[in-house]
């Protein structure tokens, strides 16, 4: 574990600050630096295959959500454009119309 020091009203303290590789990201297992520690996305370890699996898993449903929202949110956005509605509301365009 890394310690910084911190200061206040003139006083100085130890502060301790983990090491991201200390613990398991998703279990919060402690990571003894003798056994493998598996990675995932550059900097975030796991302590086993199956902790980083259901991050991954987790990731991924988390992402498809967002993919199905952001679909939906197009689709309704171009049905409003092509009835002439926006955000519920009818468009009005204003102007001089000259009949002859």
């Amino acid at each position: 574990m890394r310690t910084a020091a911190a200061y206040i009203s003139g006083r100085e303290f130890e502060v301790h600050k983990p090491h991201f590789l200390d613990s398991c990201y998703l279990c919060r297992k402690s990571l003894d630096r003798k056994s493998d520690i598996f990675m995932y996305r550059g900097d975030t370890p796991f302590c086993s295959e199956e902790c980083r699996q259901e991050q991954i898993d987790i990731d991924e449903a988390g992402e498809s959500r967002w993919r199905m929202t952001a679909a939906k949110r197009l689709s309704n956005r171009q049905t409003s454009e092509t009835s002439g509605e926006s955000d519920g509301k009818r468009s009005v365009r204003t102007g001089t119309l000259v009949v002859a």
